[in-house]
C-alpha cells in the first residue's frame, strides 16, 4: 500500500522539519504521538478519565454455527472477534491483532468458517480474511493495495463477492472467489464510480449491484455472472436505495428506498418491471432491514427522531408479528439465525454501551447475551438527553438533544456537531458526553442541524453547495437559544466535532469567536478545494455531490471563500486540532494548513497528531491520551481549573 506508507512519511517528515515560523512552538514526539503546546497531563485527569475510558461494549456478528454468537468487542487496544456460547457466558477471543478487526460474517455452508476484515493504522484499505475455526487459521483473500467493501456470501456459501478499488481509481471492479482458495479471485464487473454487490441470487447465477451517487441518488442492477449482462432495476426512477435483497424465488426485490415518499420506506419490486408494492412505512425512515433465509419474514428498524423501534413483518402481507420490547435507545445490525427462527442485533441505550441480544421469533423470548462493562460507574445517573427544537436564522426549525448537569447553572456548554454533513446524532451511550456532564459540570447541546439525515429528503438537502453555510448559521441560532436558558453560561461555550463536525467547528469559530470560549477539530476539512483534491480518488466524486465539483470556476470561488483556511485571521478563540496521520478521508495536509494559518495570523493553537491512526483514533492508548489533553483544554478554555 505504497500511497499510504508515502503519506505516512510525508507527515512524518513535516513533523521533524523545522517549524515554518521562528516562534512556533517545538513538536514533542511521544511514541506515535506529535504534539505542540500540550501541557503535562495531571495525573488526577488521567485517574479520573480512567473509569470513563474503560466502557467497553459489545456489537452482535452473528449466530456462530455451532451454537453461541459471535460478537467484537475490545479488551485491549483494538476491537477483536469473540465467541459467547450460552447467554452471559465467558467470552472467548477468536483474532488477536493490533489493528482492528471487523465483524464475523459466516459462511452459509455449515463449514464453521466466517470472514472478516482488517486494515492497517487507520488507512481505511480493508482486506478479506477468511477464519477457520479447525485450524484456528486466518488467510488474507484480497489483494494488497486496494480497498475492500461490500462483501456478500452467495447462498450456498461457495463465493464470495465484493468491491475494490485502488487509492487513485474513481471506478470499483466487482470480484468473486472461494474465499478458501485465493487464487480462484477473479474480476466478474468493472463498474463506474462506487459500485458493489448487496446480494446474490437463490441460484447464484446472478448478482445484485449498487451504484451510490449520493444521499438522494442511488442505482440497482442486475448481473448476470457467466454473461456478463448488466440490466437496471426501476430504471426510469431516479430514488435512494438502502438495504437490498433477492426475494426467495429471485423474481423480484425487497428494498429499502425513498421512491414516491419524503422517507424511506419498504417496496417489493418486480424485476419484469411489471409491479411495484409499499410492505411496510412510516412517517421515519426505515433505516435497515434483514431478510429471513425462507424470504417470508422481514426484520426491519425506523429512526423515529433519533430512537429506534424494530419491527418484524409478514413479507407476503406486510402483517406485523410479534416484536421485541428493548428499551429506549438505539439498535443495529439485526441479522437472521441461518434457520430464520431468531433475530440478532446489537442494542445500546443512554446508561448502556452496546450489547448483544436475540429475538426467537416462534416463543417471543428476547434474550441479552452480554453485559459490557462501564468502568465500575454507576449508571444509574446517567440520564437520556431532552429533544429540544430552537429557530434558525431563516425560521427552520432544528432539532438537538441537551444533557443537563444536576444544579441551577449556570452551567459551561459544549455544542457537540455530527459529521457526514448526512449523519445524524443520535441518543446512544456516550461516555465522553457522560464524562462531560458528571465531571466537568458541562451541558451538551447536540443539534442535528440542516443536512442531517432522518428527517426526510427536503431537510437532508438544504446545506448543498452554495447552502453550505447556512448550516453553520444554525450554530449561530444555538447560541442565540443559549442566551435564553438561565442555567446555561454565553459566556462558557465551547464547540467540537470531527470530520465534516471538524468542518462546523472551524466555520463556527470563523462566524462566532466572539462568542465562543473556543473550538476542538478533530479530523476536519478546513478548505473544501484542497479536500477534494487530496482525499482518496474513490471517494471524491462521493464528496464532490454533496460539496460541489471544485472544478467549476463559480464552485470552486465559492469554497476558497468559505473555507476557514482562507478566513484564519477570524478564528481568535482557542483552537484544539486532532488528526491522524493515514487518514485517507480527511488527509492530515488539512490539519497541518489550518494550523499554519492560525498562527500566521498572529494565534495559536493545541496540535496533537497520531502517526498511527486515520480517520478518528481507533487505539485505546491513543484515545486515552485524545481525551485527557481535550479534558485539559476544556478546562482551561471553560475556567474549570
Amino acid at each position: 500500500m505504497r500511497h499510504v506508507r508515502f503519506a505516512s512519511l510525508a507527515a512524518a517528515f513535516a513533523i521533524l522539519a523545522a517549524p515554518a515560523f521562528a516562534d512556533a512552538p517545538q513538536r514533542v514526539q511521544q511514541g506515535n504521538l506529535v504534539m505542540e503546546n500540550i501541557p503535562e497531563i495531571p495525573g488526577e485527569v488521567r485517574e479520573r478519565l480512567r473509569q470513563y475510558q474503560n466502557v467497553r461494549g459489545a456489537g452482535f456478528s452473528d449466530f456462530a454455527p455451532g451454537g453461541g454468537v459471535y460478537i467484537s468487542t475490545r479488551f485491549a487496544e483494538t476491537n477483536q472477534i469473540h465467541h459467547v456460547a450460552m447467554p452471559m457466558g465467558m467470552r472467548r477471543q477468536i483474532t488477536f491483532y493490533d489493528e482492528r478487526v471487523g465483524g464475523a460474517n459466516v459462511r452459509p455452508d455449515g463449514s464453521g468458517q466466517f470472514m472478516f476484515t482488517r486494515d492497517v493504522g487507520g488507512d481505511e484499505f480493508f482486506q478479506g480474511f477468511l477464519y477457520d475455526p479447525a485450524t484456528a487459521r486466518a488467510i488474507q483473500f484480497t489483494e494488497d493495495g486496494t480497498r475492500n467493501q461490500s462483501f456478500a456470501w452467495s447462498r450456498d456459501g461457495s463465493q464470495m463477492a465484493w468491491a475494490s478499488a485502488a487509492w487513485d481509481q474513481r471506478d470499483y471492479g466487482v470480484w468473486a472467489a472461494d474465499p478458501a482458495n485465493p487464487q480462484s479471485r477473479r474480476m466478474i464487473f468493472q463498474g463506474e464510480g462506487a459500485m458493489g454487490p448487496a446480494d446474490w441470487s437463490p441460484d447464484g447465477s446472478k448478482l445484485l449491484i449498487g451504484r451510490y451517487f449520493s444521499i438522494n441518488e442511488t442505482r440497482l442492477y442486475v448481473l448476470d455472472v457467466a454473461s456478463g449482462a448488466l440490466t437496471q432495476v426501476n430504471p426510469d426512477v431516479t430514488a435512494a436505495y438502502g438495504a437490498a435483497r433477492f426475494s426467495a424465488s429471485g423474481d423480484s426485490l425487497f428494498v429499502v428506498t425513498d421512491e414516491g415518499s419524503e422517507f424511506r420506506r419498504i417496496m417489493e419490486i418486480s424485476l419484469s418491471g411489471d409491479s411495484k408494492r409499499v410492505v411496510a412505512e412510516h412517517e421515519w425512515d426505515v433505516q435497515a432491514m434483514a431478510l429471513s433465509p425462507d424470504g417470508r419474514t422481514i426484520a426491519y428498524t425506523i429512526n423515529a427522531g433519533g430512537i429506534s423501534e424494530l419491527y418484524v413483518i409478514d413479507a407476503r402481507t406486510g402483517a406485523r408479528r410479534p416484536s421485541p420490547s428493548l428499551p429506549v435507545g438505539i439498535t443495529g445490525g439485526v441479522t437472521f439465525s441461518p434457520d430464520g427462527a431468531r433475530i440478532g442485533f446489537t442494542h445500546s441505550t443512554a446508561d448502556s454501551p452496546g450489547d448483544a441480544w436475540t429475538f426467537d421469533l416462534a416463543s417471543g423470548t428476547l434474550t441479552r447475551w452480554t453485559e459490557s462493562e462501564v468502568g465500575g460507574l454507576d449508571t444509574s445517573r446517567f440520564r437520556a438527553p431532552e429533544l429540544i427544537s430552537y429557530e434558525s436564522f431563516d425560521g427552520l426549525m432544528i432539532p438537538a438533544f441537551v444533557h443537563r448537569p444536576q444544579g441551577d447553572g449556570p452551567h459551561p456548554v459544549i455544542i457537540n456537531i455530527h459529521g457526514g454533513p448526512e449523519s445524524q446524532s443520535r441518543p446512544g451511550f456516550s461516555s465522553t458526553f457522560q464524562y462531560w456532564v458528571h465531571e466537568l459540570g458541562a451541558a451538551v447541546l447536540v443539534p442535528n442541524v440542516r443536512g442531517s439525515s432522518g428527517y426526510g429528503n427536503e431537510y437532508v438537502n438544504l446545506d448543498n453547495v452554495f447552502l453550505r453555510e447556512n448550516s453553520v448559521f444554525d450554530i449561530g441560532a444555538l447560541l442565540d437559544w443559549v442566551e435564553t436558558q438561565p442555567d446555561l453560561d454565553e459566556n462558557r461555550v465551547v464547540v467540537y466535532g470531527g470530520s465534516y463536525g471538524g468542518y462546523m467547528v472551524l466555520a463556527s469559530m470563523v462566524h462566532y469567536s466572539d462568542r465562543l470560549a473556543g473550538g476542538v477539530n478533530i479530523v476536519g476539512i478546513s478548505n473544501f478545494v484542497t479536500f477534494l483534491e487530496n482525499t482518496a480518488g474513490y471517494r471524491r466524486d462521493l464528496r464532490r455531490a454533496e460539496y460541489g465539483d471544485e472544478s467549476d470556476p463559480e464552485v470552486r470561488e465559492f469554497l476558497e471563500r468559505i473555507s476557514p483556511a482562507n478566513n484564519a485571521h477570524r478564528i481568535t478563540a482557542p483552537l484544539f486540532i486532532i488528526q491522524g496521520a493515514n487518514d485517507p478521508r480527511v488527509p492530515a495536509s488539512e490539519a497541518e494548513q489550518i494550523l499554519a494559518a492560525v498562527r500566521e495570523a498572529g494565534h495559536d493553537a493545541w496540535y496533537l497528531l497520531a502517526l498511527d491512526e486515520g480517520h478518528g483514533f481507533a487505539r485505546q492508548s491513543n484515545r486515552d491520551f485524545q481525551r485527557e489533553a481535550e479534558t485539559l483544554f476544556l478546562r482551561q478554555v471553560l475556567g474549570l481549573e
